[in-house]
């Protein structure tokens, strides 16, 4: 991931997408937008939760994300779940074509946010968990919790 700016701001970060993958890599890219779909992004109207990106006619396209219309858009407002242009190098994305072809891969967007102005998503090349592996990591999560609890308030009697 490239260098972080204090003026980078998070919009939404897809929690589901840690819970249902393993992330092997991850990948910033650029997104093609509307003004107003941009002045939504900037109240944080967009949800990233059934989404997923494919690589369709050497093109990266990012599908099922929905950004809420602009409260105060006129007739020029955007369609709120319309396929979206990702921008990434020709050569990321061949190589992320050649991995969700052959191992059975798949691209989910991570997060979006704001670096410098410009509208980022964080996209990650993902392998889906199985049942027993959610179980597990959700147990992890429990004990880590409990494991903190414990030694906060050991020190209370």
């Amino acid at each position: 991931m490239p260098d972080k700016n204090e003026n980078d701001v998070v919009v939404v970060t897809n929690r589901k997408a840690y819970h249902d993958f393993f992330i092997l890599e991850k990948f910033e890219a650029g997104i093609a937008l509307f003004g107003t779909e941009v002045k939504s992004l900037r109240h944080g109207r967009i949800n990233l939760k059934d989404s997923f990106a494919r690589v369709d006619q050497g093109q990266i396209y990012l599908y099922n994300c929905h950004i809420s219309p602009y409260s105060h858009g006129n007739l020029a407002n955007h369609e709120p779940t319309r396929t979206r242009k990702l921008l990434l190098r020709k050569k990321e994305i061949w190589r992320l074509l050649g991995k969700t072809r052959e191992k059975g891969l798949t691209l989910v967007p991570l997060k979006v946010y704001f670096k410098r102005g410009w509208v980022k998503v964080e996209i990650g090349l993902a392998k889906g968990k199985n049942l027993y592996d959610k179980r597990e990591s959700d147990a992890k999560k429990s004990a880590a919790r409990e494991m903190e609890r414990a030694v906060r308030n050991r020190g209370t009697f």
